[in-house]
């Protein structure tokens, strides 16, 4: 999944707690070996090599995700789309590389989630146009974080939490205290933003801070803008709560391209769901719920 991944969990029996956390790892690697872009043999791979072409059979766990995916793609009116992909592929951050004009422009078009055919009789997936491809990225770490602590919960963990890099879920309290996490500062290292008391929660931040470089003073970043294909640049960072830790992140990529006033308003609509925007002047914007007193 391209980041680190963490487990924590209280357990009478020491053995037994590694075994659990083990298992937790094991699935976060099944899930990376099923949905990584990166991966040849990973069926999403399969699908991005095939898709355009014909109609590809997927797992039951892969379709339920792209149907969750189109979902966000729905409610959000093509903010959060899979296959911004058609055009992700052609930046390479640590190379500092972009695509030009043309390229942008070819790729953008074929950006466009309602081209990402989903049969539910068949559980096929078949791409529209010629060149598209899908990546998981803005949903997929939710998922797997999800599927780690079913792990815990199977086994009986009433605290513990799993991560993987922007994306955390907690089980329960810290033992009869609030957990305490961090909104990383955008632009200062080692610097939290704001701290957040939370129990039972999945917590998902997204930052133009992650993969990026800078060329002639403007930021390229990995979180791009379906209807351009370019940055997203109204705001630096976004962090979402919500009950499952799939539609926290989703919704903090979502909000990420929405900006301030259409970010909040889609996050009001949506119940058990609460955020907490850094606009690219280092404003902070909070969700009706967070916003502290005057």
């Amino acid at each position: 999944m391209g980041t680190r991944v963490g487990v924590e969990l209280w357990h009478d029996d020491e053995v037994q707690a590694e075994r659990i956390m083990a298992e937790v790892m094991e699935e976060m690697t099944r899930i990376n070996q099923t949905m990584s872009p990166y991966i040849e043999s990973s069926e999403l791979s399969e699908v991005n090599r095939q898709a355009a072409d014909n109609p590809v059979a997927v797992s039951l766990e892969l379709f339920a995700l792209l149907s969750k995916a189109q979902r966000f793609s729905v409610l959000s009116e093509g903010a959060f789309d899979i296959s911004f992909a058609s055009v992700g592929y052609q930046y390479d951050y640590r190379a500092q590389q972009r695509p030009d004009k043309d390229a942008l422009a070819a790729g953008a078009y074929r950006i466009d989630y309602r081209q990402v055919q989903l049969d539910p009789e068949l559980q096929t997936v078949k791409f529209g146009r010629q060149g598209m491809r899908i990546d998981l990225g803005g949903i997929a770490k939710g998922h797997a974080v999800d599927l780690g602590i079913a792990v815990l919960q199977k086994h009986g963990v009433k605290h513990g939490l799993v991560n993987a890099g922007g994306d955390t879920r907690l089980l329960g309290d810290r033992r009869g205290r609030p957990w305490v996490v961090g909104v990383k500062d955008p632009r200062v290292e080692d610097k939290q933003a704001v701290l957040l008391p939370l129990v039972d929660e999945a917590i998902s931040t997204s930052g133009d801070y992650e993969r990026y470089f800078e060329e002639d003073g403007v930021r390229y970043h990995h979180i791009l803008n379906p209807m351009t294909g370019d940055s997203a640049r109204e705001v630096q960072s976004v962090t979402v709560l919500a009950p499952d830790s799939t539609t926290a992140d989703a919704l903090s990529t979502t909000v990420f391209v929405l900006g301030v006033e259409r970010g909040l308003a889609l996050v009001e609509s949506m119940a058990n769901v609460e955020a907490i925007i850094i606009d690219n002047q280092r404003k902070m914007h909070y969700s009706s719920d967070l916003a502290p007193p005057e």
